[in-house]
């Protein structure tokens, strides 16, 4: 493809870039995270920075003799989007 037609390679060359900075602003104003390697992408939810419950914090601390962490639900009631790429293979033995 790049030996017939550098004009077409090298607008693609410029496209992925610009498709993954339009990808990053998109979730960012979302409040998303994005997480990608060999096996998976995952979208997850973010603490909103306004949320009056949490105000961004994403939660709270309850109290009592062992106090925990109690999510807010400007993030914790969001799905979770995995995209499985790479299929990890079960190994009979360690790899060492």
């Amino acid at each position: 493809m790049t030996a017939r037609s550098p004009r077409a390679a090298l607008l693609l060359a410029a496209a992925v870039p610009l498709a993954a900075a339009t990808a990053a602003a998109v979730l960012r104003t979302n409040h998303l995270n994005l997480y990608a390697d060999l096996h998976c992408i995952e979208i997850t939810a973010r603490p909103r920075p306004g949320c009056p419950r949490c105000h961004g914090e994403g939660g709270w601390w309850t109290g009592g003799a062992f106090p925990e962490i109690e999510a807010c639900g400007c993030w914790s009631d969001r799905r979770k989007i995995r995209i499985r790429l790479l299929r990890v293979s079960a190994w009979d033995e360690p790899p060492f």
